[in-house]
């Protein structure tokens, strides 16, 4: 299996190569012309994706959430939803490398087999991260006026994190 893992992107690019030869294609042209397609969207989208990580700084340097959840607590504990989660759940639409990294440190302190750890993992497959991919596709072609893209994907994932809280409260108990 290890033999054939490492020979797959060889025998994809040898087998590139020999279908523009068959088909007549300046295959090195072709590839600088995409590096060079490649480069310009890199330019376009970089200014988008520096804008998201700067304000994803400025709102995790805050202590907006800590502030956030101070507040509410008692309704929280009123549905009997751990507070652990809610950071993760909060930072999940906006970075995934920083709910990856709650959802770790929520595996180290309670396990993947808690109700927590279980409520974490179901949390990151049914949502998305919404800022990034609106940073990242609609800068990318240039759009400005998202409409109700921003929404849209907001309320799908607050459908996400509130379905995860059923499912799991349902399965796991």
């Amino acid at each position: 299996m290890n033999i054939i893992s490492s020979a797959i992107i060889p025998i994809i690019v040898i087998f590139i190569i020999f279908y523009g030869y068959r088909k007549k294609i300046n295959i090195y042209d072709s590839f600088l012309k995409g590096a060079k397609e490649g480069l310009v969207s890199t330019f376009n989208i970089f200014p988008s994706l520096l804008a998201m990580v700067f304000a994803i700084n400025i709102f995790l340097k805050s202590n907006f959430i800590e502030f956030a959840l101070g507040f509410l607590k008692p309704l929280f504990n009123f549905l009997k939803i751990p507070l652990e989660i809610l950071p993760m759940a909060i930072l999940r639409p906006i970075s995934g490398s920083s709910s990856l990294a709650i959802m770790n440190n929520l595996f180290a302190s309670f396990g993947p087999d808690s109700l927590i750890g279980r409520l974490a993992s179901v949390i990151q497959g049914c949502t998305d991260t919404t800022f990034y991919v609106m940073a990242l596709y609609f800068g990318s072609v240039k759009i400005i006026k998202t409409r109700y893209a921003l929404k849209a994907g907001l309320f799908a994932d607050l459908c996400g994190i509130v379905s995860a809280f059923v499912v799991v409260k349902i399965f796991f108990g």
